[in-house]
């Protein structure tokens, strides 16, 4: 039942209100009423209510400030205003605040039903859309928690089965999609292009990737049919650039599924050094089992204090001694080698875009190409050197100024307190006008902007590591207004906090 809520200063036409219509049979049901606009005001404080009818002339708070006022309560509310008064300017200023219909008294019933009965059906669209979303947002839950191991196999197979997710066959490929260009355009693609074929499940992990997963058979043809899969979702995204598609490995549906995902998250990183490629299959890496494993580990750990350091000697001791150590390790191939070094070609540059908080030009390339050609230890020991030469020289090239770099660190450390240019420009001894200009020369981003990107992602970061409830981590990043939290959270990432949390 839609809730109705109605007001108006005369008893009568309110009485009136409930005999005239048959509410239930509109699927509607009267929850309250007023006889003045600010009695109305608070009760809706309260009050869920999706559809408002109200007079216009009031006293103490007119039908129109009702609305202005009632529409900050709910903002989807539907409103329909009567009134004794043909007055045009009231009219317009109705019609500018989004009111279903002006009806004139005495009631025209005719049009008072056929009025009822639009915002019926409006209200019936809404609620489609709603339990659309939330059964969106419960798929890409389910499957992302199932994807990282975090369900056990029946409770998944029993939400799975609700949620109208048909996967009955042996085999899983898992293909991961990251684009730049309109995303969500793409979702909806993506989603089309597979609608009516259960077997190839579409969802958003909580990485903000489009994931696909094919359930095929355990055959020649099953195989192929991924690979046709895939290939129609690069014909379908031609006009979305850049597209990245990354495929992981065919795996067993119940058990290894999540290992095909990961394949295809550690495929994906590749598109840092293979940037004129938008497919790139696990397989194709080279990167087995034995090489991905425990044995091949190095602590990165000391190396983003040495690049934040600028230390190029303690760097370049610091790799000897690692790789040489990897080098006796039992098992080791040049290949392996190899794609070690690989990996932290990737590290290095991400930790610099990291640092730097732009996208880095590909500065890699002619490395990377002697990475496939390197056929002895210390030319590879070499090669990761000049890598982390190149890293530290760009740092070196991106220095701010000195007070760029205070704020820098400043927001850094303090996010959570009240930050703005004027009280930044009195802490340095500049002027708040200049200060900004100067922060977007030398950072390449308004200073609002980086901040609210910086504070979004520490609250990200709590919402995946703690149990604190939304409002709590909204102060602890430096948001004191939680619906402010709320729409910057969205702005950045796409869903609210509370539905990124039901992700992780």
């Amino acid at each position: 039942m839609y809730k109705v809520f109605l007001v108006d200063d005369e008893p009568f036409i309110l009485e009136g209100l409930y005999d005239i219509i048959d509410w239930a049979k509109l699927g509607m049901e009267i929850v309250g009423q007023a006889e003045n606009g600010l009695a109305a005001l608070e009760a809706l404080k309260d009050l869920p209510v999706d559809l408002l009818i109200t007079d216009i002339s009031m006293p103490r708070l007119s039908g129109l400030d009702l609305i202005r006022q009632a529409r900050a309560i709910h903002p989807d509310l539907k409103v329909i205003v009567l009134s004794g008064y043909d007055d045009f300017a009231y009219l317009k200023e109705g019609m500018s605040l989004g009111i279903e219909n002006y009806l004139l008294k005495p009631i025209n019933l005719e049009e008072f039903n056929a009025t009822l009965h639009t915002v019926t059906q409006k209200l019936d669209e809404s609620k489609a859309l709603v339990d659309e979303h939330s059964i969106r947002i419960l798929r890409d839950n389910v499957m992302t928690r199932w994807m990282r191991q975090q369900i056990g196999s029946a409770e998944f197979h029993e939400r799975a089965e609700l949620l109208g997710i048909t996967l009955d066959k042996p085999k899983v490929l898992v293909a991961l999609l990251r684009i730049e260009d309109s995303p969500k355009a793409a979702y909806e693609a993506i989603a089309e292009l597979f609608a009516g074929q259960p077997r190839i499940v579409v969802f958003q992990d909580m990485d903000g990737d489009l994931a696909v997963v094919f359930n095929i058979d355990d055959t020649v043809e099953g195989a192929r049919d991924a690979e046709e899969g895939l290939a129609q979702m690069k014909q379908t995204l031609e006009s979305y650039r850049p597209v990245r598609i990354a495929a992981g490995s065919i795996e067993a549906a119940d058990s290894q599924a999540s290992v095909s995902y990961a394949h295809a998250k550690k495929a994906l990183e590749y598109f840092l050094i293979f940037k004129d490629r938008d497919l790139i299959r696990f397989e194709d890496l080279g990167l087995t089992g034995e090489a991905l494993g425990p044995s091949l580990t190095m602590d990165w750990d000391k190396y983003p204090k040495l690049l934040l350091a600028r230390n190029k000697e303690a760097m370049d001791e610091a790799i000897d001694e690692d790789f040489h150590q990897l080098a006796t390790m039992k098992g080791v191939t040049p290949e392996h080698l190899q794609l070690v070094v690989m990996e932290w070609l990737i590290r290095f540059k991400m930790q610099l875009k990291e640092i730097r908080h732009t996208e880095e030009p590909d500065a890699f390339n002619e490395s990377l190409a002697r990475i496939r050609t390197a056929d002895s230890l210390e030319v590879l020991i070499e090669l990761m050197q000049e890598i982390a030469g190149q890293t530290i020289t760009a740092l070196t090239r991106d220095l701010k100024s000195p007070v760029i770099q205070q704020v820098l660190n400043t927001i850094h450390t303090s996010y959570n307190e009240d930050l703005s240019l004027k009280t930044l420009g009195a802490l340095y001894h500049i002027h708040p006008v200049y200060l900004g200009q100067l922060f977007h020369k030398e950072v390449g981003e308004l200073f609002t902007e980086y901040i609210n990107h910086y504070r979004i992602e520490k609250a990200k970061e709590q919402l995946r590591t703690t149990h604190l409830k939304v409002h709590e981590i909204a102060r602890n990043v430096g948001y004191w207004e939680p619906g402010y939290f709320y729409k910057q959270f969205r702005k950045y990432v796409g869903v609210s906090p509370t539905e990124f949390k039901g992700l992780v």
